[in-house]
């Protein structure tokens, strides 16, 4: 395992559209594994790949009850809704309030190859949402409310 840099606000990466990934492989399993230690490394709750560079479908979330790890996540159901500041690795010193679902159910694949769905509310909904929004070029900066 290493600890990535991590792309801050500027660069064109952030911005760009992520891949789906093909196939659960060792470099998929390696990136799982950097990703962890660099998020726990910045005393994050969530990570994606284009955050250390790579434009994969693959985040990693822990708000405090455990590593959670997707690829290829997609938000497949939402209810409520929650305004709460929020903030980024990619754009340190900065927060914002945000206006997010209340709870979640997001659909993914494990780093085993395994299809799994999970629900979230609160912060986790929150991190679900933020992280999958990196996967699509978006920053939280963007949905900050004036």
């Amino acid at each position: 395992m290493a600890i990535r840099n991590i792309v801050r606000d500027g660069d064109p990466v952030l911005r760009k559209k992520s891949r789906t990934v093909e196939k659960v492989d060792q470099r998929v399993l390696t990136l799982l594994d950097d990703m962890k230690e660099t998020m726990y490394n910045a005393d994050g709750v969530g990570l994606a790949a284009p955050q250390v560079g790579i434009l994969k479908r693959i985040i990693i979330i822990d708000v405090g009850d455990g590593l959670i790890e997707l690829i290829n996540p997609e938000i497949v159901e939402v209810k409520g809704e929650q305004i709460e500041a929020e903030g980024c690795l990619s754009v340190p010193g900065v927060t914002g309030d945000v206006k997010r679902p209340k709870w979640v159910r997001v659909r993914g694949i494990d780093r085993y190859g395994n299809m799994i769905e999970m629900e979230g509310k609160d912060l986790l909904a929150r991190a679900f949402c933020h992280e999958i929004d990196h996967l699509d070029g978006i920053l939280f900066t963007d949905k900050v409310i004036k």
